[in-house]
């Protein structure tokens, strides 16, 4: 388990979000990237390797 502290101004929407609380923010480190949930910012972080990341991202644009 890798434990990384995100700053708060880190955190960013995608601007395809529609303007409400229904949605992840995600923030980048060089080591880690967050993902959280912006209804509930202090719920925890699933944290992920920049290389899981892409994979992710790779993953759901093929769907």
């Amino acid at each position: 388990m890798v434990n990384v502290e995100f700053p708060a101004g880190a955190w960013r929407k995608s601007s395809h979000s529609g303007g409400g609380n229904d949605c992840v923010e995600v923030a980048l480190s060089a080591q880690r990237v967050g993902v959280r949930d912006s209804k509930n910012p202090a719920g925890g972080v699933l944290s992920v390797s920049p290389r899981g990341w892409q994979a992710l991202l790779g993953a759901v644009g093929r769907s």
